[in-house]
């Protein structure tokens, strides 16, 4: 701040959003609190969901997501029949793969309708598989970061296309926008040899942002740090359908985003070919977004769900 620098991140904390902690921060997207309350009403709403069980990794990412589960699950009368708050194990270079035994043998002997996460894929995998193994057959869904189309290339895959239905943030690789042909054009023609990735949305979005800025503060006539901290304090950026159109001008209650999307995973869908071969896909079929719960729509931002301590 001292130094009038800006940083995108590339996590969607809700604290980001807040100008006691996020100054000088322009985050993307949604963030995981918001995007637990729309998920978990749309379960509600479509898939006849009445008990769920919360599991997240401590910290900051996994403490957002499951303070958004549960602000959830309470508005929709939602029963918690497992709350793994902290529990999950996350993995460490030491201990890439920690034993999430006691987890899986809570969700199993709680057997909720929903399994909502806030981990990373490697745990999903491991959690998912070992309840599934032991007769689990509840849905499993969770905040972004826990899911991978990388999944759908293991033995996990037909349980994925089973149980799991996806939340995230934007439109994926070669969905109906309009500005995905130029993504898919740019990105054919720069790097022919790499696989299809949705990441790539995550990126060119990002890259959006940051074009935005420099351009609305070179429409502003000052390109010092304090005209392109001033200019980001001002700028509308349209993603053309990539993403939920996003502004961080005035309250944060008034600008942060609301949307999410919900993806069914289609393993008959996923194809694992390069940009240049085209026809590539990373397994989705959109059920809705982007879209605005109830919850989200009526919830009033004044500061982050989750607070970290110590």
């Amino acid at each position: 701040v001292d130094d009038n620098l800006i940083a995108i991140p590339l996590t969607w904390y809700s604290g980001w959003a807040d100008p006691d902690f996020g100054t000088n921060v322009f985050e993307t997207y949604t963030n995981y609190c918001i995007e637990s309350m729309n998920a978990l009403e749309y379960f509600s709403k479509n898939e006849d969901v009445k008990t769920v069980a919360i599991i997240n990794f401590p910290g900051e990412y996994g403490g957002d997501g499951a303070a958004g589960a549960k602000m959830a699950a309470e508005e929709l009368g939602l029963e918690v029949v497992y709350d793994g708050t902290d529990q999950v194990v996350a993995p460490t270079a030491e201990n890439a793969s920690p034993d999430q035994s006691a987890v899986i043998s809570q969700i199993v002997d709680a057997d909720p309708d929903l399994v909502w996460t806030s981990i990373n894929p490697a745990t999903l995998g491991s959690i998912m598989s070992g309840a599934v193994g032991q007769g689990f057959k509840g849905l499993w869904s969770g905040n972004s970061p826990s899911y991978s189309f990388k999944l759908l290339a293991t033995e996990l895959a037909p349980l994925l296309d089973q149980y799991y239905i996806a939340s995230t943030y934007i439109a994926t690789w070669g969905a109906d926008v309009p500005g995905m042909e130029e993504v898919v054009t740019a990105m054919s023609e720069a790097k022919p040899d790499l696989p299809v990735s949705d990441v790539y949305i995550l990126g060119w979005t990002e890259a959006q942002v940051t074009r935005a800025i420099l351009d609305h503060a070179a429409e502003n006539g000052d390109m010092t740090r304090e005209g392109i901290v001033a200019a980001a304090n001002e700028v509308e950026v349209s993603f053309d359908g990539l993403a939920p159109d996003q502004t961080w001008a005035g309250d944060p209650n008034d600008y942060i985003v609301r949307e999410s999307y919900i993806y069914d995973v289609v393993l008959d869908q996923y194809n694992e070919a390069s940009l240049g071969e085209g026809g590539g896909s990373t397994g989705w079929e959109l059920l809705e977004g982007p879209y605005t719960s109830d919850l989200a729509k009526n919830y009033q931002y004044e500061g982050p769900c989750f607070e970290p301590t110590g």
